[in-house]
């Protein structure tokens, strides 16, 4: 960033600073918030947005050239007048990057003169509009717009350091899209009850962007069509550059028909938790005591100061005085053995771990429980302990289906039938991956400096969305037009604007 906006940013953070200095007791004999008298007025001249921060979303769109591809390929407009498909796609998901919950919201950006000056907008389609947007997908549509953004990704992928490509790690789970419509094509019942829809999400776990999201009836289970996914986008993972991938699912998505083929690629590694059935129970009972390891976890962070006093488990308490039965996990141990499932040519590695249990009632140990969890893998080097904590590590894919559920919300129904909405979830989750595209255009400067921001970049890679929004999109900004510029004048100050800045002068280089 220039020198006068790096003064700027130090003066403000000073300002606040002294604000909120803890030593300065000034006024403190009174609450501190005095405010009285207040009018509310309409500027004239002066002309502002909220979310400021999607300009330089926009600006990045336009820099990876997300705007021309899919323009490019994806045609479902016979006559572009006045909107092109990539302004009902963009208007989507910037609908989710300015906290709209749903279609109406659209509604609360269109009728914002300013808010369409930013963008150098006339206007943009309404909420009954997108709606039919959406209803005018076919399920080729909808693959040919998630290909459009795999080229996209694979530019900014291009800027990328040579150890981003060491291996890609692709999660793959099902989740539930309930919905209280009773009309909506393709909806059905799913295990639990939940009327609605069950998508698949793919997703790569170096970066968390949706790689793949594919709408399903409620009653499917989770594991139909990962497979074909999978083929599909392998070869563009390879062609983006990455030496390596590893595919990662739970127990539904060990499909024992497909485990040769992925293990012909030399490239490829699986990761797949395993059904506790009988026949790989009894290979577990039957291992002798010399095969088992002690499992010894990690401690989930480190302490950086003084270790604490741990405060008084509530919970367990509870538990305890009221005779619940209690579960305890007393020891972990880890071992291995070859395993030829039915459907496969060759054995794969089974690793399995056993968990001691003891189940209590109150101050009562009733009785000891064994139970184990597997997981098969071609990975016969990496030791047992890293396979268990790798498997484990897909966990993380939980909490980006909660970001697309309640962050980005662009697991919804809003529309009739089941691959409209399909096409919804797809253009609205664009908002995740354009976060994901956001960090990873930050420039890492070489020198003293990389090491911090490499940091940043992988700091802004996992923030929730809704933290997301704050940092960098929330930037009360006033609109000017002056000469052939338009400036976005930030009227406040956060300690994250020299990481925004940095973007910001990326995209005008």
């Amino acid at each position: 960033m220039n020198a006068t906006i790096r003064r700027q940013l130090a003066r403000r953070k000073r300002r606040i600073q002294r604000r909120l200095d803890p030593t300065d007791l000034r006024g403190c004999d009174r609450p501190i918030m005095t405010a009285r008298n207040i009018h509310y007025e309409l500027a004239e001249r002066t002309r502002g947005i909220a979310p400021g921060g999607i300009g330089a979303m926009h600006a990045l769109a336009r820099r990876i050239g997300l705007i021309d591809v899919i323009d490019a390929n994806l045609h479902l407009l016979k006559f572009p007048m006045p909107y092109h498909e990539s302004d009902h796609v963009l208007n989507l998901a910037y609908n989710a990057l300015c906290d709209g919950d749903c279609l109406q919201d659209i509604e609360r950006r269109r009728t914002d003169e300013v808010f369409l000056d930013a963008l150098g907008a006339r206007r943009i389609p309404d909420p009954t509009t997108a709606g039919d947007f959406c209803r005018r997908f076919a399920p080729k549509d909808v693959d040919t717009l998630q290909d459009a953004f795999d080229e996209v990704r694979r530019r900014v992928w291009a800027e990328q350091p040579a150890d981003f490509f060491t291996q890609a790690n692709v999660d793959m789970d099902g989740t539930l899209v309930p919905t209280t419509g009773q009309c909506k094509q393709g909806m059905n019942i799913a295990y639990d009850g939940t009327w609605g829809y069950h998508p698949l999400v793919l997703s790569l776990a170096n970066t968390g962007e949706v790689l793949r999201l594919i709408n399903r009836s409620g009653n499917r289970p989770s594991h139909e069509g990962a497979a074909a996914a999978i083929d599909a986008l392998l070869p563009k993972l390879f062609a983006a550059g990455f030496r390596r991938v590893l595919l990662r699912g739970d127990t539904d998505f060990a499909q024992t028909k497909h485990l040769d083929r992925w293990d012909d690629d030399g490239r490829v590694t699986f990761l797949f938790g395993f059904d506790a059935i009988p026949a790989v129970k009894d290979r577990a009972d039957d291992l002798p005591a010399a095969a088992w390891s002690k499992l010894h976890r990690p401690p989930r962070y480190e302490v950086r100061t003084e270790p604490r006093e741990r405060p008084a488990n509530v919970k367990e308490q509870v538990v305890v005085e009221r005779q619940f039965d209690n579960i305890r996990l007393r020891s972990e141990d880890a071992a291995e053995f070859a395993y030829w499932p039915g459907a496969c040519r060759d054995p794969y590695r089974m690793v399995v771990v056993r968990k001691n249990l003891s189940v209590e009632k109150g101050e009562k140990r009733l009785f000891d429980d064994i139970r184990y969890f597997f997981y098969i893998t071609n990975d016969w080097e990496l030791p047992a302990a890293e396979v268990v904590f790798q498997a484990n590590d897909r966990c993380h894919q939980e909490n980006l289906l909660a970001q697309l559920h309640s962050g980005v919300r662009a697991l919804r129904a809003p529309v009739d039938n089941l691959t409209s909405n399909w096409a919804y979830m797809v253009m609205t989750a664009l908002a995740w991956n354009l976060k994901a595209w956001w960090a990873l255009t930050l420039p890492e400067a070489p020198g003293r400096c990389q090491p911090q921001h490499r940091a940043d970049k992988r700091w802004v890679l996992g923030l929730e969305f809704k933290a997301f929004r704050h940092a960098f999109i929330n930037l009360p900004c006033q609109i000017i037009r002056t000469g052939r510029r338009l400036v976005y004048r930030l009227l406040g100050w956060n300690p994250h604007l020299p990481i925004f800045f940095r973007l910001v002068e990326r995209l005008r280089c």
